[in-house]
């Protein structure tokens, strides 16, 4: 890993100057920038290291018109330099810059006092106490700061000193990884094809790896990887990184993209963020203002959403819910910088907290779910990811999301979800892209599922039960349980209740423990008067027209009795209008095999006899029957033996 450094400052106060005596490379590259003397695009140099290795180095623009380029480049760096000119001292975007590194989350500095070849000693005195009584309260309150001259040389060396140290005297920020490279130039090399650059902000990558440009979800190839001007095989998190893309355009990329690893990353226009208006705005944000919202290199038109109040005012923090006019990509603990349309200023920044999908409606913000999230970043790993994953509900979240989630590292994260697993906090609900959902969502949907079973039994009590692929689905009607959740979920849900014995699995069959078919008196008197019928009448049964007519009851009336009756065994359908009792296709069968023991066919004649001496009328249906469920199979007009049935 290494560090970048960034520049900041007021326009026209030296740090380009700056750069190029530091490391001897001119950072003002476009044409348009010579000539007018300012610059406009960021600008790239590094500085050599004595143990071999490179300082990466971003020079940021200072105009107030390129402020979104200023923050595309800050957003990748470790420290940063500020410049301040001796001859003007503080001055508007010095303050503008400072502060959106500041909301960038940017916590190491120095400041670099330039131009002290245009005013004397005592001015220069002055100076430096301005700009430290201007740092007080920043991040950058007692930072060194180093007097130094671009033309003449003087304090150079010692600031460039200074500098190098920080390779080893700084910790990069926070890497994991998680392969991100945010793109802030995109270019063509005659004989290469497409180029782009940016700072790594973790993970690493390789030459050939699969890529995938982001949030336009382009599939692409690392052709070759350049760091700092040098052909590499791998490039590692915090360096520059230039990566010679297959198979895309110039015109496929534009500054704001993210290359990453397929499937690491998810685009999404809703983000949940932990928002702080600064101090120094001069008025409130308001519920549903638009805004530009930047993060990393890219900068977007949105709408702020907060969830427990209707404005902002300065120095205040709340949790918001950030809808984007298009999908960014980002992960848990970025930071973005929120600047108002008019004035064109910077005004509030923040920690994005879930950048897939935000999920929280207003009236599920209590203020203790408004506080839990807002702690998010200091809470431990285990808080962290078991939050993250009660946040996502009844979709659960897998590996790769959480990885989005937590920005937690993939050995870490395997352990805290197999700690929060053996507590039961948490449940995997798939084993094969770690799908995992909280303890409580799934009681909840183990109730909503319990719930559409009962309603099942009270609307069919005469059903043992529900079709297991529709318990699975969610039911019918509104209140369908499983609506939206993955169908592996479904399936996790329903088996912990098999499991547990509050449902009963009865062939394709699910039904609650609790549930016997229950008739209603007239309809059990019914049950026993159809059942005794053919049970009297044996191998001859009843016409079932004429058994109903006796009972002075409507085939609709006895229809959900005879499908009961049916579904237990106690009568068998031979065709419309013909039930036998049970037993009596039991003995039948019985008898068949028997038969097929000492003969190859049977025909009606012998069915005739086998039976007993059945008439035409029972003959013909049974052995259809029997041919239906592949007890026999008819050839010609003979039957011969399956045995399947």
């Amino acid at each position: 890993m290494a560090i970048v450094m960034g520049t900041a400052g007021h326009i026209d106060h030296g740090k380009t100057s700056l750069v190029r005596k530091l490391t001897g490379i001119d950072c003002d590259r476009l044409e348009e920038e010579k000539r007018r003397g300012i610059t406009i695009e960021l600008g790239f140099a590094f500085c050599d290291l004595p143990g071999g290795g490179r300082l990466g180095i971003v020079d940021v623009p200072g105009h107030e018109k390129f402020v979104k380029n200023m923050v595309a480049g800050a957003s990748g760096i470790d420290f940063v330099m500020l410049v301040v000119a001796a001859d003007e001292g503080v001055m508007p975007q010095t303050r503008e810059h400072l502060e959106i590194c500041s909301l960038l989350g940017i916590k190491h500095g120095l400041v670099a006092v330039t131009k002290i070849d245009m005013v004397d000693p005592e001015l220069l005195e002055l100076a430096v106490e301005d700009i430290s009584e201007f740092l007080k309260g920043t991040f950058l309150e007692g930072a060194p700061l180093f007097p130094v001259s671009s033309q003449t040389g003087e304090g150079v060396d010692k600031l460039r000193d200074y500098i190098v140290k920080q390779e080893k005297e700084l910790a990069p920020r926070r890497r994991t990884d998680l392969f991100r490279l945010p793109v802030d130039r995109v270019f063509t090399l005659k004989g290469h094809g497409t180029i782009v650059t940016g700072t790594m902000i973790s993970g690493s990558v390789k030459v050939g790896d699969a890529l995938e440009l982001l949030p336009k979800k382009l599939a692409t190839r690392a052709r070759s990887l350049q760091s700092h001007g040098e052909s590499v095989e791998v490039a590692e998190s915090g360096h520059r990184t230039a990566v010679n893309l297959q198979g895309l355009d110039v015109a496929d990329v534009e500054r704001g993209d993210v290359l990453a690893l397929p499937g690491t990353l998810f685009p999404s226009d809703r983000w949940l963020v932990r928002l702080t208006c600064l101090g120094s705005s001069p008025r409130a944000l308001r519920h549903r203002a638009e805004i530009h919202f930047h993060h990393e290199a890219r900068e977007i038109a949105a709408r702020l959403y907060f969830l427990d109040r209707d404005k902002l005012g300065p120095g205040e923090t709340a949790l918001c819910e950030v809808r984007l006019d298009e999908p960014l990509v980002g992960v848990f603990g970025d930071h973005c910088v929120v600047r108002a349309f008019s004035p064109l200023r910077t005004v509030a920044g923040g920690v994005v907290l879930d950048p897939i999908s935000a999920g929280l409606r207003r009236r599920d913000a209590t203020p203790d779910r408004v506080a839990s999230l807002l702690g998010l970043e200091d809470a431990s790993d285990e808080d962290r990811v078991r939050m993250q994953i009660e946040l996502a509900g009844n979709r659960g979240a897998n590996l790769a999301q959480l990885s989005v989630l937590t920005n937690l590292d993939s050995k870490r994260l395997d352990k805290v979800l197999q700690a929060l697993s053996g507590k039961g906090k948490i449940f995997c609900f798939d084993r094969e892209e770690k799908g995992y959902v909280a303890a409580g969502a799934s009681a909840e949907l183990a109730k909503r599922c319990l719930a559409v079973a009962d309603a099942f039994h009270k609307k069919e009590p005469l059903k043992q039960g529900m079709a297991r692929g529709t318990l699975l689905s969610g039911g019918t009607g509104r209140e369908a349980w499983s609506k939206g959740i993955p169908p592996k979920l479904a399936f996790f849900v329903v088996e912990r209740l098999l499991r547990s014995g509050e449902l009963v699995s009865e062939g394709d069959v699910i039904r609650m423990a609790s549930h016997t078919v229950s008739l209603k008196s007239d309809q059990a008197g019914l049950r026993d008067a159809l059942l005794k019928a053919h049970v009297d009448g044996a191998f001859t049964p009843p016409n079932l027209k004429d058994v109903l007519e006796e009972l002075s009851v409507d085939a609709k009336a006895a229809a959900p009795v005879l499908k009961l009756l049916c579904e237990d065994g106690s009568l068998v359908k031979v065709k419309d209008g013909l039930y036998f009792h049970g037993p009596v296709i039991q003995e039948l069968k019985a008898r068949m095999q028997a038969w097929f023991g000492s003969h190859d066919d049977l025909d009606p004649a012998g069915f005739k006899e086998l039976s007993g001496g059945l008439s035409r009328k029972y003959v013909i249906p049974l052995l259809e029957y029997f041919d239906r469920e592949r007890v026999t199979i008819r050839v010609g007009d003979k039957r011969q033996f399956r045995g399947r049935g």
